[in-house]
């Protein structure tokens, strides 16, 4: 890895709308020589995507999701990653990561409404053989994402209880 490599990646993973440009003049380098780089760096696997960070909550979008905790049994020879590779393909998974605890796969998933997350969690990720356990957790307000804050100027009427 360039010795740049990490300032690069870390320029992009907070903006990655910074241009060849932008980040050259903050690294004190050549416009051309970041682009290269930074098109190896994708090549190679290490940047796998650009992504917006939207609230949806701005848009009055109906929208559900939930983490879903899994209890797994582990394949012989294979661990966790045969499961958690099937279940990264549905598209109603935004992640999938083994974790330590109580439980081994936390699953965050998406859908149009919580009804619609449910029925995804009972006929797909539960019916899977080497799932022995599920718990849901519904979000009901993100503040964070991907290093963004999402709150809003909106005052929550919750705040406005008093004691």
């Amino acid at each position: 890895m360039v010795q740049n490599d990490k300032r690069i990646l870390k320029l992009l993973e907070k903006n990655a709308h910074f241009t060849a440009e932008d980040i050259a003049a903050v690294l004190g380098d050549k416009a051309e020589k970041i682009a290269a780089r930074i098109k190896e760096l994708e090549e190679s696997g290490i940047i796998r995507g650009y992504k917006s960070v939207i609230d949806w909550e701005r848009l009055d979008e109906d929208r559900a999701s939930a983490i879903i905790e899994l209890n797994v049994t582990p394949s012989a020879g294979h661990g966790f990653e045969e499961v958690a590779a099937r279940i990264a393909k549905y598209p109603e998974v935004e992640s999938v990561s083994l974790v330590s605890g109580g439980y081994d796969l936390s699953v965050t998933v998406k859908g149009r409404t919580f009804h619609e997350v449910c029925n995804f969690v009972a006929r797909e990720l539960a019916t899977i053989d080497s799932v022995t356990q599920t718990r849901t957790q519904f979000i009901m307000r993100r503040y964070k994402e991907l290093d963004i804050e999402l709150t809003s100027d909106e005052r929550d009427e919750r705040d406005n209880v008093s004691l």
